[in-house]
């Protein structure tokens, strides 16, 4: 199964997440996606002006393991939960410092914290994304509040087993590490959720806003009491310390679900083999034009030796066409890149992807479909058409490695992909736009207008025979991208 969730990141970047799940009863999985992108003709995209190394510089990726699906009730409550390795972890350590201990030790505090933070994320969005009935939503918030109050006093709980003598610094500071990395989970999902239903439901926000507040308030308290930052409404310097040690902290608690990924140039070897064919073709037709003239006009004559230059000159040019076929030919059955992601010295599996520019007419009919033109659109494009880029990527996964890397269940990775649009934009026109209208009977007055642009993309998803299609639209301006639409 391919699963993908697709939001803005920053003004001039999208994020594509992408989940592949792998299938158990497969030792290995192959996934495909490739994605069509629908590029207006006035923004000079072309193969000219936008090179496949500047799309390149344009994606960033990273690839990283699907965090384990608890809830937190699961968490908090539950007979087989992360508190089981964590505890073990935590005995062993004391039991036996060893080196290889201590990592074990770090690691399940490192997937306790990231298993926490995708439990939070779920239980908010459940509760003010989701339509609930009668009081669903205020018992839902109460659940959360009672949950995370028991999986915070859980989890501190756990420090009298390692605040003995002996143990290395170095194991408080990692348990340290991911106590306020949980307390600032606890904070800023507080916080969504509070944001949340003031959109979603004042009522509820009124009845439950003191209850939720009050949980922040503890937890402000309790990194106060040990020493770490809080945010100041009033102090700059202050709350620079703060951003930059959860962004450092989120780095330090998901590093051990990110994958190495190791890129090189994909289909190298069939490429010379290629070119080498292409030389040896035209150094063939040198040599025949060669041998011909020689044997009708002899040797050392007129004849022969125009005959040389015009072969030599023609060689030259039927060896770049040659390569231009067989590049043409090569981009169809191999990608430009090769990644192979491994955990550790285990290779998890590897990702291929290639980029080109291609004409409408090598798009599949079902993509142009549901590219769904507006007649408007249809008859512009007869003069000018759109830029058409497609991105190709395959993927395959070991599902065997998968399953041997923890005791947690591992159900496949996830890819971030960001993607930024800030050489699109640079050939748009100034967002603000001026218009007019009436004003009363014998008047008139300018307004100020937004000029916009759109650029399309189709997705089409594929895995062991199943085929899924996603589209979304971007609305763009000089200034950045406005709005992601989910068509």
């Amino acid at each position: 199964m391919i699963d993908i969730q697709v939001k803005l990141h920053d003004r001039y970047s999208v994020e594509f997440k992408v989940g592949y799940v792998v299938d158990r009863d497969r030792e290995e999985n192959e996934f495909r996606m490739d994605t069509w992108f629908f590029v207006p003709h006035s923004l000079g995209i072309s193969a000219s002006t936008y090179s496949k190394d500047d799309f390149y510089k344009d994606v960033r990726s990273n690839v990283r393991l699907i965090t384990p699906i608890y809830s937190l009730e699961e968490i908090a409550e539950g007979e087989w939960t992360p508190f089981v390795f964590l505890e073990d972890a935590f005995q062993h350590l004391v039991e036996e410092c060893t080196r290889e201990s201590i990592e074990t030790y770090e690691y399940q505090i490192k997937m306790f914290t990231s298993i926490f933070k995708s439990a939070l994320r779920g239980n908010v969005n459940k509760a003010i994304h989701h339509e609930v009935e009668g009081n669903e939503r205020e018992l839902m918030v109460g659940h959360y509040v009672a949950c995370v109050r028991i999986i915070a006093r859980r989890y501190r709980e756990l420090k009298k087993i390692v605040h003995v003598p002996g143990l290395p610094k170095e194991a408080l500071n990692y348990f340290s590490f991911g106590d306020e990395y949980l307390s600032n989970l606890i904070e800023f999902h507080t916080f969504r959720l509070l944001d949340g239903l003031k959109e979603v439901d004042v009522e509820c926000y009124e009845q439950e806003k003191e209850k939720l507040l009050e949980l922040v308030h503890e937890e402000i308290a309790y990194k106060k009491k040990h020493g770490y930052p809080v945010a100041e409404k009033d102090s700059r310097d202050q709350n620079r310390t703060v951003i930059y040690r959860r962004g450092i902290l989120k780095k330090y608690a998901e590093s051990d679900l990110f994958l190495k990924a190791s890129k090189k140039r994909d289909g190298v070897l069939v490429e010379q083999i290629y070119y080498s064919l292409a030389a040896g073709l035209s150094m063939i037709f040198a040599t025949v034009i060669a041998f011909s003239f020689q044997k009708k006009y002899g040797n050392f004559t007129m004849p022969l030796f125009v005959a040389l230059v015009v072969s030599y000159m023609l060689k030259d040019r039927i060896k770049e066409l040659m390569r231009f076929y067989f590049a043409h030919r090569l981009g169809k059955n191999y990608f430009d890149r090769k990644t192979k992601i491994s955990m550790g010295d285990k290779v998890v599996g590897q990702i291929k992807d290639g980029v080109d520019f291609i004409s409408e007419n090598k798009v599949p009919e079902e993509i142009i479909n549901r590219r769904a033109r507006t007649d408007l659109l249809a008859a512009d494009n007869r003069y000018a058409g759109e830029k058409i880029i497609l991105y190709r990527k395959w993927i395959q996964l070991d599902a065997e490695i998968l399953g041997e890397y923890s005791q947690y269940d591992i159900s496949g990775v996830n890819e971030i992909i960001r993607f930024d649009l800030g050489n699109f934009a640079r050939k748009m026109d100034e967002h603000a736009y001026e218009l007019y209208v009436p004003e009363g009977d014998s008047g008139y007055t300018a307004i100020k207008g937004e000029k916009i642009y759109y650029v399309n993309f189709l997705i089409q998803l594929r895995h062991e025979g199943n085929v899924d299609y996603r589209r979304f639209r971007l609305m763009i301006t000089r200034d950045g991208i406005r709005e992601i639409q989910n068509l």
